[in-house]
């Protein structure tokens, strides 16, 4: 991949590139010498607070409750005209489903747009779901430029 340089997003581009919402990949750390857990997730992101927003299913089966407390790491991308973006963000995810109605993570939660994916074997409402947030400790956007 010669050639192939980068830099920084500033801040209002990461905002822009993220929106209030789209897809990506969480990975959720594991113990050591084993690979992370990763899985294509929708997003929602609240720029107000830098916030990310999860809607992760609990399918029967699954093995995501083993790890839902773990670290994480979160990357989106994307490719226009100008070349290709991404935004990498980590921390610990804080699940929303017990927190009050009126607490700043729940009402983050209305101010975003999670696309909904159905890729499950089964109806929708059989799939268990829970709310999650991520408020990173780590967040840093890059963009391609041309030489």
């Amino acid at each position: 991949m010669e050639g192939l340089r980068w830099i920084s997003l500033s801040e209002d581009e990461r905002t822009e590139f993220l929106g209030d919402g789209g897809t990506g990949v969480i990975s959720f750390s594991t113990d050591a010498g084993e690979p992370p857990a990763s899985l294509p997730v929708s997003y929602g992101y609240f720029d107000a607070d830098e916030s990310f927003y999860f809607r992760l299913s609990f399918p029967p089966g699954s093995s995501k409750d083993e790890v839902v407390d773990n670290p994480v790491t979160f990357v989106t991308y994307g490719e226009d005209d100008g070349g290709w973006k991404s935004v990498v963000a980590s921390g610990v995810l804080e699940e929303l489903d017990d927190l009050p109605y009126d607490s700043t993570a729940v009402q983050g939660m209305w101010a975003i747009d999670i696309p909904t994916v159905d890729v499950f074997e089964r109806p929708r409402d059989e799939i268990e779901f829970h709310d999650f947030r991520l408020v990173p400790e780590m967040l840093s956007g890059r963009k391609s430029v041309s030489d």
